[in-house]
């Protein structure tokens, strides 16, 4: 059995692909903050899944990656869905901080870890899920794009170093827009509202073929096509709200 670990997999989008990867009969590690999300996973598919707590703001996160590691005998998927967000208009210094922590410090510890382990393993996949958002910066959720382009970056700056090390290890980032998931649970309205189950099935789909970079849907990718021409002198006056 192939072996994927997926941190965020207690609800939305890391559910639906967790699921996914089910059904394909492969052996799954689940993580989150949740356990007793993570539990019932296992009580579902005892002999598919198994399950750690682990918040990936913290330090330990990186040892109790392992245990999963440890636990799911092995890994050769590590896939990223965790991640916080918030339009913050009013610069809410503690949302702000707490969106650094998770989306940037967080992300930073997991996908190094990931990187450490399949370099040892000599070889392995990455899989992220960023944003589309990270290709402007947003004036309503100023913390949440620049996270989201840092996030970008950085998995290029891996995907460059794999090579320069030659290293056999493939990086995924992938870029949803608007998906109906917790995190948009703040009663505002979204226009283009994708649902998880399509995009996960998506996801598995750019994973499985070991894609690069990956915007979902198509609309989002004309969107993006576009949100790139325009200039930062144009950009910056223009009013984007949701």
């Amino acid at each position: 059995m192939k072996r994927i670990i997926i941190i965020g997999a207690t609800s939305g989008i890391g559910k639906a692909v967790a699921q996914g990867f089910i059904e394909r009969g492969w052996r799954v590690g689940v993580a989150g903050r949740r356990q007793e999300l993570l539990k019932q996973f296992e009580a579902d598919y005892p002999t598919q899944v198994v399950s750690q707590v682990i918040d990936v703001s913290l330090p330990e996160s990186t040892d109790q990656l392992q245990q999963l590691i440890d636990k799911l005998g092995g890994m050769d998927l590590f896939f990223l869905a965790s991640g916080i967000g918030s339009q913050n208009s009013s610069l809410d210094v503690e949302i702000e901080m707490r969106t650094l922590r998770t989306n940037c410090e967080g992300f930073t510890r997991m996908v190094t870890a990931a990187y450490h382990y399949f370099k040892k393993q000599n070889g392995g996949h990455i899989g992220v899920i960023s944003s589309i958002a990270g290709t402007k910066g947003l004036g309503t959720a100023p913390a949440y794009s620049a996270t989201k382009r840092f996030q970008n970056s950085y998995i290029e700056a891996l995907t460059q170093l794999a090579k320069m090390e030659k290293l056999p290890i493939y990086f995924t980032d992938i870029r949803p827009g608007f998906v109906q998931t917790d995190l948009l649970n703040d009663g505002a309205r979204y226009p283009m509202l994708m649902q998880p189950a399509p995009i996960a099935k998506s996801i598995i789909k750019a994973l499985e073929r070991k894609k690069q970079v990956v915007t979902l849907d198509w609309r989002y990718a004309v969107l993006v096509f576009f949100w790139r021409l325009i200039p930062r002198a144009v950009w910056v006056r223009l009013n984007i709200r949701t």
